[in-house]
């Protein structure tokens, strides 16, 4: 389908890559310009934030359930053809760095979760939250689109930082709780006293 241009005397699109056109009134078109114009900071504090890994970020007007996607442009790699170069045992490292950096993000204005960033990124571009659900988003992006993320573990992390936030578990108190749980992690060695009490004893 990549390289099927026409058919029946049609013209071929693909919905995964940059400047698919859809069907637009005057009005929509006039509703959509105002729209990229109020989320142009938001797609600005997001490209800054994921800087290398994709071109650019657009505002979307062909997603409607998805608060983002992925799609790489028009002379990227697909995701199929991006797992197929990276199983490449003698693969062109800058090659691959190149066109894995031919991705853009687009954002959908309707959804709920893009207001709410759109709301926070208004009230303080610099929130620290900000970073990791523009991360998190972007490789959940990833993987609906059927590409592989570089490191799975850490954005197990993060998902399992923004449950704790979700429950209201504070970070640090987290962590000195797991500290007295478990106090070898906190630098003592029960084990280590209780052999030199036995040496002790022998001696």
């Amino acid at each position: 389908a990549e390289y099927m241009g026409e058919y029946d005397g049609k013209k071929l699109v693909s919905v995964t890559k940059e400047g698919l056109e859809l069907p637009e009134t005057e009005d929509e078109k006039k509703a959509f310009e105002e729209l990229k114009t109020q989320f142009e900071p938001l797609c600005k504090v997001m490209k800054d934030i994921l800087d290398k890994k994709v071109e650019k970020v657009t505002v979307s007007n062909r997603l409607i359930s998805s608060p983002c996607c992925i799609v790489t442009s028009q002379f990227g790699w697909s995701a199929n053809m991006e797992r197929i170069m990276k199983a490449q045992a003698l693969r062109d490292t800058s090659t691959m760095g190149y066109m894995a950096a031919k991705k853009h993000l687009e954002i959908n204005p309707s959804h709920s979760i893009m207001k709410a960033m759109k709301e926070r990124v208004d009230a303080d571009k610099n929130d620290k939250s900000v970073k990791d659900l523009v991360l998190l988003l972007y490789e959940t992006s990833l993987l609906s689109s059927g590409f592989t993320l570089e490191d799975p573990q850490i954005h197990a992390s993060r998902i399992t930082r923004m449950i704790k936030m979700g429950l209201g578990i504070d970070e640090e108190d987290d962590a000195v709780e797991q500290m007295e749980v478990n106090p070898v992690a906190a630098g003592e060695s029960p084990v280590g006293e209780d052999v030199d009490n036995a040496m002790e004893e022998v001696d």
